[in-house]
Protein backbone atom coordinates (compact mmCIF):
# COMPACT_ATOMS: atom_id res chain seq x y z
CA UNK A 1 0.00 0.00 0.00
CA UNK A 2 2.66 2.40 1.11
CA UNK A 3 4.63 1.72 -2.31
CA UNK A 4 1.28 2.22 -4.25
CA UNK A 5 0.83 5.73 -2.51
CA UNK A 6 3.94 6.98 -3.21
CA UNK A 7 4.38 5.67 -6.91
CA UNK A 8 0.58 7.89 -6.81
CA UNK A 9 2.56 10.72 -5.52
CA UNK A 10 5.76 10.53 -7.56
CA UNK A 11 3.59 10.17 -10.71
CA UNK A 12 1.61 13.15 -9.58
CA UNK A 13 4.70 15.77 -8.82
CA UNK A 14 6.39 14.19 -11.43
CA UNK A 15 7.60 17.35 -13.36
CA UNK A 16 8.96 18.98 -10.14
CA UNK A 17 12.38 16.60 -10.47
CA UNK A 18 12.64 19.37 -12.80
CA UNK A 19 15.12 22.24 -11.01
CA UNK A 20 13.70 24.46 -14.01
CA UNK A 21 9.99 24.07 -13.51
CA UNK A 22 10.12 23.62 -9.85
CA UNK A 23 11.83 26.87 -9.99
CA UNK A 24 9.17 28.15 -11.90
CA UNK A 25 6.49 26.66 -9.66
CA UNK A 26 6.94 28.13 -6.63
CA UNK A 27 7.64 31.36 -7.69
CA UNK A 28 4.24 31.48 -9.55
CA UNK A 29 2.34 30.19 -6.38
CA UNK A 30 3.49 33.11 -4.92
CA UNK A 31 2.89 35.45 -7.26
CA UNK A 32 -0.47 34.08 -8.40
CA UNK A 33 -1.78 34.33 -4.80
CA UNK A 34 -0.78 37.80 -5.41
CA UNK A 35 -3.28 38.30 -8.47
CA UNK A 36 -6.03 37.01 -6.64
CA UNK A 37 -5.55 39.65 -4.24
CA UNK A 38 -5.62 42.30 -6.93
CA UNK A 39 -8.44 40.71 -8.65
CA UNK A 40 -10.70 39.97 -5.47
CA UNK A 41 -9.83 43.33 -4.14
CA UNK A 42 -11.04 44.99 -7.60
CA UNK A 43 -14.20 42.97 -7.58
CA UNK A 44 -15.17 44.20 -4.06
CA UNK A 45 -13.89 47.61 -4.59
CA UNK A 46 -15.95 48.25 -7.73
CA UNK A 47 -18.85 46.65 -6.21
CA UNK A 48 -18.49 48.97 -2.71
CA UNK A 49 -18.38 51.94 -5.45
CA UNK A 50 -21.29 51.13 -7.46
CA UNK A 51 -23.51 49.48 -4.70
CA UNK A 52 -23.57 46.27 -6.08
CA UNK A 53 -23.57 46.80 -9.79
CA UNK A 54 -23.46 43.75 -12.22
CA UNK A 55 -22.76 45.84 -15.48
CA UNK A 56 -19.94 47.65 -13.30
CA UNK A 57 -17.91 44.64 -12.35
CA UNK A 58 -18.51 43.17 -15.95
CA UNK A 59 -17.50 46.49 -17.22
CA UNK A 60 -13.83 45.81 -14.77
CA UNK A 61 -13.68 42.27 -16.23
CA UNK A 62 -13.95 43.02 -19.75
CA UNK A 63 -11.27 45.86 -19.30
CA UNK A 64 -8.95 43.24 -17.51
CA UNK A 65 -9.38 41.04 -20.48
CA UNK A 66 -10.43 43.16 -24.02
CA UNK A 67 -6.81 43.66 -24.47
CA UNK A 68 -6.48 39.60 -24.55
CA UNK A 69 -9.11 39.96 -27.39
CA UNK A 70 -7.34 42.40 -29.41
CA UNK A 71 -3.51 41.64 -28.94
CA UNK A 72 -3.75 38.11 -28.34
CA UNK A 73 -2.82 37.36 -31.57
CA UNK A 74 -0.30 39.41 -32.45
CA UNK A 75 1.22 38.69 -28.36
CA UNK A 76 1.26 35.09 -29.35
CA UNK A 77 3.40 35.82 -32.32
CA UNK A 78 5.51 37.93 -30.39
CA UNK A 79 5.98 35.18 -27.93
CA UNK A 80 6.93 32.63 -31.04
CA UNK A 81 9.11 35.29 -32.01
CA UNK A 82 11.16 36.05 -28.80
CA UNK A 83 12.90 34.43 -25.83
CA UNK A 84 10.02 33.16 -23.86
CA UNK A 85 11.89 33.97 -19.86
CA UNK A 86 13.04 37.40 -21.16
CA UNK A 87 9.47 38.55 -22.28
CA UNK A 88 8.01 37.11 -19.34
CA UNK A 89 10.17 39.24 -17.01
CA UNK A 90 9.52 42.31 -18.68
CA UNK A 91 5.92 41.46 -17.97
CA UNK A 92 6.43 41.12 -14.58
CA UNK A 93 7.53 44.32 -13.98
CA UNK A 94 5.13 46.06 -15.95
CA UNK A 95 2.23 44.24 -13.72
CA UNK A 96 4.04 44.98 -10.73
CA UNK A 97 3.77 48.48 -11.46
CA UNK A 98 0.52 48.32 -12.37
CA UNK A 99 -0.63 46.82 -9.17
CA UNK A 100 1.27 49.89 -7.68
CA UNK A 101 -1.11 52.01 -9.10
CA UNK A 102 -4.01 50.35 -7.85
CA UNK A 103 -2.48 50.47 -4.23
CA UNK A 104 -1.96 54.27 -4.73
CA UNK A 105 -5.78 54.59 -6.04
CA UNK A 106 -7.46 52.82 -3.44
CA UNK A 107 -4.98 54.45 -0.46
CA UNK A 108 -6.65 57.73 -1.95
CA UNK A 109 -10.12 57.33 -0.57
CA UNK A 110 -12.49 57.37 -3.10
CA UNK A 111 -11.63 56.31 -6.65
CA UNK A 112 -13.19 56.90 -9.60
CA UNK A 113 -14.50 53.77 -10.88
CA UNK A 114 -13.15 54.57 -13.97
CA UNK A 115 -9.79 55.08 -12.89
CA UNK A 116 -9.57 51.61 -11.70
CA UNK A 117 -11.22 50.58 -15.08
CA UNK A 118 -8.19 52.26 -16.72
CA UNK A 119 -5.58 50.18 -14.83
CA UNK A 120 -7.35 47.30 -15.06
CA UNK A 121 -6.72 47.30 -18.96
CA UNK A 122 -2.96 47.95 -18.22
CA UNK A 123 -3.12 44.25 -16.11
CA UNK A 124 -5.29 43.66 -19.33
CA UNK A 125 -2.16 44.04 -21.60
CA UNK A 126 0.59 42.24 -19.38
CA UNK A 127 -2.10 39.28 -19.40
CA UNK A 128 -1.87 39.21 -23.41
CA UNK A 129 1.66 38.78 -23.43
CA UNK A 130 1.73 36.75 -20.56
CA UNK A 131 -0.22 33.99 -20.94
CA UNK A 132 0.76 32.36 -24.09
CA UNK A 133 4.58 32.70 -23.43
CA UNK A 134 4.23 31.85 -19.69
CA UNK A 135 2.46 28.20 -20.92
CA UNK A 136 4.53 27.96 -23.90
CA UNK A 137 7.00 27.86 -22.03
CA UNK A 138 6.17 25.18 -19.57
CA UNK A 139 6.74 23.16 -22.49
CA UNK A 140 10.21 24.41 -22.85
CA UNK A 141 11.04 23.30 -19.10
CA UNK A 142 10.37 19.93 -19.18
CA UNK A 143 10.41 16.27 -21.23
CA UNK A 144 8.25 15.38 -23.84
CA UNK A 145 6.48 12.88 -21.30
CA UNK A 146 6.40 15.35 -18.63
CA UNK A 147 4.02 17.79 -20.15
CA UNK A 148 1.06 16.44 -19.21
CA UNK A 149 1.78 16.46 -15.61
CA UNK A 150 3.33 19.61 -15.67
CA UNK A 151 0.58 21.28 -17.20
CA UNK A 152 -1.70 19.85 -14.58
CA UNK A 153 0.53 21.22 -11.90
CA UNK A 154 0.65 24.43 -13.25
CA UNK A 155 -3.34 24.20 -13.56
CA UNK A 156 -2.84 22.90 -9.41
CA UNK A 157 -0.75 26.15 -8.83
CA UNK A 158 -3.29 28.31 -10.00
CA UNK A 159 -6.20 26.78 -8.11
CA UNK A 160 -4.07 26.52 -5.08
CA UNK A 161 -3.34 30.49 -5.49
CA UNK A 162 -7.27 30.74 -5.58
CA UNK A 163 -7.68 28.71 -2.52
CA UNK A 164 -5.81 31.49 -0.24
CA UNK A 165 -6.03 34.22 -2.37
CA UNK A 166 -9.86 34.89 -2.16
CA UNK A 167 -9.94 34.10 1.29
CA UNK A 168 -6.92 36.65 2.35
CA UNK A 169 -8.22 38.95 0.42
CA UNK A 170 -11.53 39.05 1.85
CA UNK A 171 -9.63 39.41 5.05
CA UNK A 172 -7.07 42.01 4.53
CA UNK A 173 -9.93 44.18 3.24
CA UNK A 174 -11.99 44.14 6.29
CA UNK A 175 -9.10 44.32 8.73
CA UNK A 176 -6.69 46.28 6.81
CA UNK A 177 -8.45 47.87 3.44
CA UNK A 178 -7.94 47.38 -0.24
CA UNK A 179 -4.81 49.05 -0.78
CA UNK A 180 -3.07 46.55 1.40
CA UNK A 181 -4.56 43.54 -1.14
CA UNK A 182 -2.89 45.43 -3.99
CA UNK A 183 0.19 46.27 -2.25
CA UNK A 184 0.94 42.72 -1.75
CA UNK A 185 0.25 41.46 -4.84
CA UNK A 186 3.00 44.07 -6.20
CA UNK A 187 5.84 42.90 -3.79
CA UNK A 188 4.80 39.25 -4.70
CA UNK A 189 6.40 39.56 -8.01
CA UNK A 190 9.68 39.54 -7.10
CA UNK A 191 9.39 35.78 -6.21
CA UNK A 192 8.58 34.89 -10.09
CA UNK A 193 11.14 37.21 -11.14
CA UNK A 194 13.48 35.81 -9.28
CA UNK A 195 12.71 32.35 -10.20
CA UNK A 196 13.02 33.39 -14.06
CA UNK A 197 16.76 35.20 -12.89
CA UNK A 198 17.78 32.00 -11.31
CA UNK A 199 16.93 29.47 -13.99
CA UNK A 200 19.82 26.97 -15.88
CA UNK A 201 19.13 28.50 -19.28
CA UNK A 202 21.22 25.61 -20.25
CA UNK A 203 18.49 23.02 -19.84
CA UNK A 204 15.88 24.72 -21.25
CA UNK A 205 14.33 22.55 -24.51
CA UNK A 206 14.18 25.76 -26.47
CA UNK A 207 12.50 25.68 -29.71
CA UNK A 208 13.25 27.44 -32.77
CA UNK A 209 12.57 31.18 -33.01
CA UNK A 210 10.09 31.76 -35.64
CA UNK A 211 11.25 34.06 -38.33
CA UNK A 212 9.68 37.58 -39.41
CA UNK A 213 7.53 37.15 -42.43
CA UNK A 214 4.39 37.99 -43.35
CA UNK A 215 0.99 37.18 -42.86
CA UNK A 216 1.88 35.03 -39.21
CA UNK A 217 -0.55 35.50 -37.59
CA UNK A 218 -2.84 34.51 -40.64
CA UNK A 219 -0.77 31.26 -40.89
CA UNK A 220 -1.53 30.45 -37.26
CA UNK A 221 -5.00 30.34 -38.16
CA UNK A 222 -4.87 28.44 -41.36
CA UNK A 223 -2.75 26.06 -39.18
CA UNK A 224 -4.98 25.75 -36.34
CA UNK A 225 -7.87 25.08 -38.61
CA UNK A 226 -6.41 22.08 -40.21
CA UNK A 227 -5.83 20.19 -37.20
CA UNK A 228 -9.24 18.71 -35.88
CA UNK A 229 -7.77 17.89 -32.37
CA UNK A 230 -6.93 21.97 -32.06
CA UNK A 231 -9.96 23.94 -33.24
CA UNK A 232 -12.58 21.64 -32.09
CA UNK A 233 -11.18 22.58 -28.62
CA UNK A 234 -10.74 25.71 -29.34
CA UNK A 235 -14.32 26.41 -30.76
CA UNK A 236 -15.86 24.46 -27.44
CA UNK A 237 -13.62 27.10 -25.14
CA UNK A 238 -15.39 30.44 -27.35
CA UNK A 239 -18.22 29.28 -26.08
CA UNK A 240 -17.94 28.35 -22.38
CA UNK A 241 -14.87 31.20 -21.89
CA UNK A 242 -17.73 33.57 -22.89
CA UNK A 243 -20.86 32.41 -20.91
CA UNK A 244 -19.65 29.99 -18.14
CA UNK A 245 -16.39 30.99 -16.98
CA UNK A 246 -17.27 34.78 -15.82
CA UNK A 247 -16.52 33.93 -12.20
CA UNK A 248 -15.86 37.25 -10.84
CA UNK A 249 -18.94 38.42 -12.22
CA UNK A 250 -22.09 35.96 -11.77
CA UNK A 251 -20.60 34.37 -8.41
CA UNK A 252 -19.60 37.67 -6.76
CA UNK A 253 -24.28 38.60 -7.51
CA UNK A 254 -24.97 34.84 -6.45
CA UNK A 255 -23.69 35.48 -3.00
CA UNK A 256 -24.16 39.11 -2.23
CA UNK A 257 -27.28 39.76 -4.39
CA UNK A 258 -28.90 36.24 -3.97
CA UNK A 259 -27.95 35.09 -0.54
CA UNK A 260 -26.95 38.71 0.87
CA UNK A 261 -23.71 37.37 1.84
CA UNK A 262 -20.81 39.47 2.37
CA UNK A 263 -17.60 40.36 1.85
CA UNK A 264 -16.47 37.57 3.75
CA UNK A 265 -19.23 34.89 2.72
CA UNK A 266 -17.97 35.53 -0.98
CA UNK A 267 -14.37 35.26 -0.67
CA UNK A 268 -14.77 31.99 1.27
CA UNK A 269 -17.30 30.55 -1.68
CA UNK A 270 -14.58 31.47 -3.69
CA UNK A 271 -11.64 29.27 -2.02
CA UNK A 272 -14.28 26.71 -1.27
CA UNK A 273 -14.69 26.20 -5.47
CA UNK A 274 -10.93 26.76 -5.39
CA UNK A 275 -10.20 23.81 -3.41
CA UNK A 276 -12.69 21.75 -5.50
CA UNK A 277 -10.03 23.38 -8.65
CA UNK A 278 -6.91 22.00 -6.73
CA UNK A 279 -8.67 18.34 -6.54
CA UNK A 280 -9.35 18.30 -10.06
CA UNK A 281 -6.36 19.30 -11.38
CA UNK A 282 -4.21 17.69 -9.28
CA UNK A 283 -6.51 14.32 -10.20
CA UNK A 284 -5.68 15.28 -14.06
CA UNK A 285 -2.39 15.84 -12.91
CA UNK A 286 -1.55 11.79 -12.68
CA UNK A 287 -3.25 11.54 -16.39
CA UNK A 288 0.19 10.50 -19.47
CA UNK A 289 -2.15 11.38 -22.02
CA UNK A 290 -5.00 13.62 -23.29
CA UNK A 291 -7.97 13.08 -25.50
CA UNK A 292 -10.70 15.59 -26.88
CA UNK A 293 -13.37 12.50 -25.52
CA UNK A 294 -11.53 14.16 -22.36
CA UNK A 295 -12.21 17.85 -22.94
CA UNK A 296 -15.97 17.15 -24.61
CA UNK A 297 -16.41 14.69 -20.89
CA UNK A 298 -15.42 17.73 -18.33
CA UNK A 299 -17.28 20.13 -20.30
CA UNK A 300 -20.56 18.19 -19.74
CA UNK A 301 -19.70 17.74 -16.25
CA UNK A 302 -18.77 21.32 -15.99
CA UNK A 303 -22.36 22.07 -17.49
CA UNK A 304 -24.25 19.82 -15.27
CA UNK A 305 -22.77 21.18 -11.88
CA UNK A 306 -23.65 25.30 -12.94
CA UNK A 307 -27.04 24.38 -13.41
CA UNK A 308 -27.18 22.66 -10.24
CA UNK A 309 -25.34 25.26 -8.04
CA UNK A 310 -27.99 27.36 -9.69
CA UNK A 311 -30.89 25.36 -8.14
CA UNK A 312 -29.25 25.97 -4.77
CA UNK A 313 -32.13 27.11 -2.34
CA UNK A 314 -29.53 27.79 1.04
CA UNK A 315 -25.78 28.48 0.94
CA UNK A 316 -24.65 25.38 2.96
CA UNK A 317 -25.72 23.34 -0.02
CA UNK A 318 -24.19 25.84 -2.47
CA UNK A 319 -20.86 25.39 -0.74
CA UNK A 320 -20.83 21.78 -1.75
CA UNK A 321 -21.99 22.44 -4.98
CA UNK A 322 -19.50 25.16 -5.32
CA UNK A 323 -16.32 22.21 -4.66
CA UNK A 324 -17.94 20.52 -7.83
CA UNK A 325 -18.20 23.63 -10.31
CA UNK A 326 -14.59 24.14 -9.04
CA UNK A 327 -13.29 20.63 -9.88
CA UNK A 328 -15.05 20.10 -13.35
CA UNK A 329 -14.28 23.67 -14.59
CA UNK A 330 -10.58 23.07 -13.97
CA UNK A 331 -10.90 19.25 -15.82
CA UNK A 332 -12.18 21.01 -18.44
CA UNK A 333 -9.90 24.05 -18.88
CA UNK A 334 -6.63 21.49 -18.55
CA UNK A 335 -7.92 19.00 -20.95
CA UNK A 336 -8.57 22.34 -23.23
CA UNK A 337 -5.27 23.70 -22.74
CA UNK A 338 -3.18 20.52 -22.16
CA UNK A 339 -4.15 19.46 -25.75
CA UNK A 340 -3.25 22.57 -27.35
CA UNK A 341 0.07 22.57 -25.77
CA UNK A 342 0.50 18.54 -26.44
CA UNK A 343 -0.43 18.75 -30.34
CA UNK A 344 1.02 22.30 -31.18
CA UNK A 345 3.73 22.37 -33.39
CA UNK A 346 6.32 23.92 -31.64
CA UNK A 347 7.22 26.65 -34.19
CA UNK A 348 3.11 27.50 -33.80
CA UNK A 349 2.57 27.16 -30.33
CA UNK A 350 2.42 30.52 -28.83
CA UNK A 351 0.40 31.51 -31.68
CA UNK A 352 -2.14 28.36 -31.06
CA UNK A 353 -1.95 29.04 -26.90
CA UNK A 354 -2.69 32.58 -27.69
CA UNK A 355 -5.55 31.80 -29.86
CA UNK A 356 -6.94 30.29 -27.23
CA UNK A 357 -6.45 32.80 -24.40
CA UNK A 358 -8.05 34.87 -27.18
CA UNK A 359 -11.39 32.50 -27.41
CA UNK A 360 -11.35 31.99 -23.13
CA UNK A 361 -9.85 35.29 -21.61
CA UNK A 362 -10.65 37.50 -24.62
CA UNK A 363 -14.21 35.99 -24.84
CA UNK A 364 -14.85 38.14 -20.88
CA UNK A 365 -15.35 41.66 -22.39
CA UNK A 366 -18.67 40.23 -24.23
CA UNK A 367 -19.46 37.30 -21.86
CA UNK A 368 -18.60 39.82 -18.91
CA UNK A 369 -21.08 42.96 -19.59
CA UNK A 370 -23.81 40.62 -21.24
CA UNK A 371 -23.96 38.04 -17.81
CA UNK A 372 -23.75 41.38 -15.89
CA UNK A 373 -26.94 42.80 -16.99
CA UNK A 374 -28.73 39.29 -17.08
CA UNK A 375 -27.66 38.77 -13.67
CA UNK A 376 -29.01 42.65 -12.92
CA UNK A 377 -32.13 41.89 -14.72
CA UNK A 378 -33.06 38.37 -13.89
CA UNK A 379 -30.91 37.19 -11.28
CA UNK A 380 -27.77 35.24 -10.50
CA UNK A 381 -29.22 32.09 -10.93
CA UNK A 382 -30.29 32.93 -14.39
CA UNK A 383 -26.47 33.79 -14.91
CA UNK A 384 -25.36 30.65 -14.09
CA UNK A 385 -27.99 28.61 -15.91
CA UNK A 386 -26.82 30.70 -19.05
CA UNK A 387 -23.31 29.33 -18.21
CA UNK A 388 -24.06 25.76 -17.63
CA UNK A 389 -25.97 25.75 -21.00
CA UNK A 390 -23.15 26.93 -22.90
CA UNK A 391 -20.88 24.07 -21.17
CA UNK A 392 -23.14 21.55 -22.43
CA UNK A 393 -24.01 22.82 -25.80
CA UNK A 394 -20.42 23.06 -26.69
CA UNK A 395 -19.81 19.26 -25.87
CA UNK A 396 -22.55 18.79 -27.87
CA UNK A 397 -21.38 20.60 -30.09
CA UNK A 398 -17.91 18.80 -29.59
CA UNK A 399 -19.59 15.56 -30.09
CA UNK A 400 -21.16 15.94 -33.64
CA UNK A 401 -18.38 17.60 -34.97
CA UNK A 402 -15.80 14.84 -33.79
CA UNK A 403 -18.32 11.99 -35.14
CA UNK A 404 -18.71 14.23 -38.18
CA UNK A 405 -14.97 14.14 -38.97
CA UNK A 406 -14.63 10.46 -38.09
CA UNK A 407 -16.75 9.89 -40.77
CA UNK A 408 -15.63 12.24 -43.55
CA UNK A 409 -12.13 10.06 -43.63
CA UNK A 410 -13.59 6.96 -42.89
CA UNK A 411 -13.59 5.98 -46.71
CA UNK A 412 -9.80 8.01 -46.79
CA UNK A 413 -7.45 5.15 -46.47
CA UNK A 414 -4.59 7.53 -46.74
CA UNK A 415 -6.04 9.75 -43.20
CA UNK A 416 -6.34 8.12 -40.27
CA UNK A 417 -8.31 9.65 -37.32
CA UNK A 418 -5.66 10.62 -34.60
CA UNK A 419 -6.50 8.37 -31.22
CA UNK A 420 -7.72 11.61 -29.54
CA UNK A 421 -10.55 11.87 -31.92
CA UNK A 422 -12.18 8.77 -30.09
CA UNK A 423 -15.54 9.29 -28.40
CA UNK A 424 -17.27 6.73 -26.54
Amino acid sequence: MRARLRGARQATFQSLHTPNFRKFFFGQLISQIGNWLTMIAEVLLVLKLTNKSGFAVGVLAACQFAPVLFLGAWAGLVADRSDKRRLLIIVQYIAMAQSAVLAALAFSGHPPVLAIDAVALVGGCTVAFDNPARRAFVVEMVSDADVNNAVSLNSALMTSARVIGPAFAGLLVVVAGYGWCFTLDALSYIAVIAAFVKMNTNELRVPPVAVRAKAQVRAGLRYVRTVPDLWIPLVMMAVVGTLAFNFQVVMSLFITKTFHGGVGTFTIFFSVTAIGSLMGALFTARRRSIEVHDVIIAATGFGIAMVILAASPNLPIAFPIGMAVGWTSIAFMTASTAIVQVRADAAMRGRVLALQAIVFLGSTPIGGPLLGVICDRFGARTGLLVGGASALGAAFFGSIAVRRYRARHAADTDITTPADLRVA
